[in-house]
């Protein structure tokens, strides 16, 4: 396929019970290219009764046979085929993804191609898996008995739209369960493709839905209903305390992954170029939209002229251009939204008296002049309580900070409302691990950004969200746990007769 080819979008509906259908009713959602700001494709803004008839439609299939009653076995060959499907669209996915949400190319490809193989660990997780016999007090058998919990509601956000999805998916299908699906309004299309592979390679009906639309109606209405019973949301913290109290009262388990303010915290122990290099990926893949960009480098004052030098001569050398050419190094943001956004917390960088090193313009493209680019941004001499240096911007902006000893450092880095991701750069193994088990963050990357992996377990603290992605820990909150006590001995039973006598109750 033609790396520069636009792909032909038509109107698009819901996917329910494997196939894509109309909205019953509610209006339309434009769905735009932001390198260029055209529209390439229409969602319906779902109504109720399309979110609905998705659970419905995941509620049968979890109950039925087709799925329900599936073998362990049986169900882990289908993912591995879905996944080996999955494989082999790579190519047509990376180029819809790059057009859908404008990340540039060699990005997009490099995050997609690992996507497979998150369904193929969740699938061993399925044929490993044990129940427990467990040792208690007197001659009693006590063992567990797992049942996957039923239909799981997911929203899923722009920025990540496959990658963040199929965190979940994998854990979904592996543990035998059934999912409905929000993904974001800004970035549908993707979803919407796996969709229809999946189905196309047998998986059966209802298995996975796809309900369109805007947060605030489509998402709120799967968030509320009665009959979801584990939601899983990637977004904003507002978004999350909105969703998460709505499924609070069904009782729905919950995963929610939020905002972020990771702190960098580079010692002078440590190569400067090579710090450069990763704040300049922390920062700036994805065009900053993570949540775990690296927002605020917390660097030693030994080198911090040198580090501020070298990274703002970096962020001003990177490529932005069309996200469809290889060359191109940096895309736009998602949205004018997201763009004015970025635009004011340049312009509140400046009210606070930081110091702009590099970017903070809205750039023009040629042939894209529509488009939404903004330049990489750096400001420097930030103090830690100024507005750029505390709330989430979720675009290419970062700031760095000075200080002096490690205990300023982890101060500095823990004075924050958020604790999703970390990192720290040494070369000292004594500081790494012990300023590791100071931060306060759910995950910690020493001398490295931005890595995952299906086994390793993701996920915060605080108003960065509760609940684990990834690992033995999202495939196991996916299941109900039965306790089963057996009695071993026989003997005779009254407790109404020689009540005295008897050790205990229970």
């Amino acid at each position: 396929m033609n790396a520069k080819a636009e792909i032909a979008i038509a109107a698009r509906g819901n996917f329910i019970d494997g196939r894509e259908v109309e909205s019953i009713g509610g209006g339309s959602v434009e769905v735009r290219n932001p390198a260029t700001g055209a529209v390439i494709a229409t969602i319906p803004d779902s109504t109720r009764e399309d979110v609905d008839a998705a659970v419905k439609s995941a509620r049968a299939a979890f109950n039925g046979d087709a799925w329900g009653g599936m073998a362990i076995r049986e169900r882990v060959k289908l993912i591995n085929r879905i996944a080996d499907a999955f494989e082999a669209a790579l190519p047509e996915l990376y180029q819809l993804e790059t057009q859908n949400n404008g990340r540039p190319v060699n990005e997009t490809r490099a995050q997609l191609g690992r996507l497979p193989d998150f369904l193929r660990y969740f699938g061993g997780l399925a044929l490993a898996r044990r129940d427990d016999v467990i040792p208690v007090e007197g001659n009693y058998l006590n063992y567990t008995r797992r049942t996957p919990i039923g239909v799981v509601a997911n929203c899923t956000p722009f920025n990540h739209p496959l990658m963040i999805l199929c965190k979940s998916l994998a854990a979904v299908l592996a543990s035998g369960c059934t999912t409905v699906v929000k993904p974001s309004e800004y970035t549908p299309l993707t979803t919407l493709r796996l969709a229809k592979l999946m189905s196309d390679n047998g998986l059966p009906p209802g298995v996975f839905n796809v309900v369109n639309g805007i947060g605030a109606n489509s998402g709120r209405f799967l968030a509320e209903h009665h009959d979801i019973n584990k939601l899983v949301l990637t977004g904003g913290t507002e978004a999350g305390r909105i969703a998460g109290s709505a499924a609070a009262k069904v009782f729905a388990h919950q995963t929610l992954e939020l905002g972020g303010k990771t702190p960098v915290m580079v010692f002078d122990d440590y190569d400067v170029e090579q710090a450069v290099n990763y704040a300049a990926f922390g920062a700036f893949v994805g065009a900053g939209q993570t949540c775990v960009c690296a927002a605020r480098h917390i660097v030693q004052k030994t080198i911090y002229d040198e580090f501020v030098e070298r990274l703002a001569a970096k962020t001003k050398a990177i490529r932005i251009g069309d996200p469809r050419d290889p060359e191109t190094q940096l895309g736009p943001v998602v949205s004018q939204r997201q763009l004015d956004r970025v635009l004011s917390f340049v312009q509140a960088g400046h009210d606070d008296g930081a110091r702009l090193v590099a970017g903070g313009q809205r750039r023009i493209v040629e042939g894209h002049e529509n488009g939404f680019f903004v330049e990489p941004t750096v400001f420097a001499d930030v103090a830690p309580h100024m507005r750029i240096a505390r709330e989430e911007v979720f675009g290419p902006f970062t700031v760095v900070i000075p200080f002096e000893t490690e205990e300023e450092a982890l101060a500095i880095a823990n004075d924050s409302p958020f604790g999703l991701a970390a990192a720290i750069r040494t070369r000292d193994v004594h500081r790494a691990h012990r300023v590791a088990a100071k931060v306060k963050a759910g995950i910690v990357w020493i001398n490295d950004h931005h890595r995952l992996d299906p086994a390793s377990p993701w996920g915060g603290v605080d108003d960065s969200g509760i609940g684990r992605e990834f690992g033995i820990e999202s495939f196991n909150d996916h299941f109900d746990v039965k306790s089963v006590m057996l009695s071993t001995e026989g003997k005779p039973f009254d407790w109404y007769k020689g009540t005295s006598q008897q050790p205990r109750l229970n």
